[in-house]
C-alpha cells in the first residue's frame, strides 16, 4: 500500500472505459497533469457515450482523443507501468485484483453508479452523469491533492 503517498502515475478502470474511467482520467489530467500520468481502461471496450463530452465541456475539460479499450489493449499499446488501479467498477476492480498478481500496482475501489442506467428524459439523465462527474472531481482532488 502506498501509504497515502501520491502516486506518479494512475490507472481509472470501470467496465466499458465509456464513461466512469474517461470522465475520471480527464479529470485526473485537467487537475494534476503536470505532474501525474493517468491513463483509462475497462474490462471490455464499449462504444463512446454522448453525455460525457458535454458534461466535460460544462466545466472546460476536454475528453481530448479518447478511445475505449480494454485493459489488454492498453497493455499493448503502451504497457501497464501505473503505481496505483482506481477502480470505478466491482468487475474492474476484480480484473485488476488478478493483474496485481504480476504487477507492482495498488488498487482502491471507488463504488461509483453507472449514470447510463438513469431513466428519464435528457436533462435527467444529463444530471446523473454530472452528479457523477462532481463526485469524481472530489474523489480525486482528495486523493491526489
Amino acid at each position: 500500500m502506498m501509504g497515502g503517498r501520491r502516486p506518479q502515475s494512475v490507472l481509472f478502470a470501470c467496465g466499458h472505459n465509456v464513461i466512469r474511467s474517461p470522465m475520471a482520467e480527464a479529470i485526473g489530467r485537467y487537475y494534476f497533469g503536470r505532474s501525474i500520468f493517468f491513463g483509462s481502461a475497462g474490462v471490455r471496450p464499449g462504444e463512446p457515450d454522448p453525455f460525457v463530452p458535454i458534461v466535460l465541456d460544462e466545466i472546460g475539460i476536454s475528453l481530448g482523443k479518447h478511445r475505449p479499450h480494454s485493459f489488454e489493449e492498453l497493455d499493448e499499446l503502451e504497457g501497464l507501468n501505473f503505481d496505483l488501479i482506481i477502480t470505478l467498477a466491482p468487475e474492474a476492480h476484480h480484473k485488476a485484483l488478478d493483474l496485481t498478481r504480476t504487477l507492482a500496482a495498488d488498487v482502491e475501489y471507488w463504488p461509483t453508479a453507472d449514470p447510463s442506467l438513469t431513466s428519464g428524459n435528457r436533462d435527467q439523465k444529463l444530471d446523473a452523469y454530472r452528479a457523477l462527474r462532481e463526485g469524481l472531481i472530489d474523489r480525486i482532488t482528495a486523493r491526489l491533492g
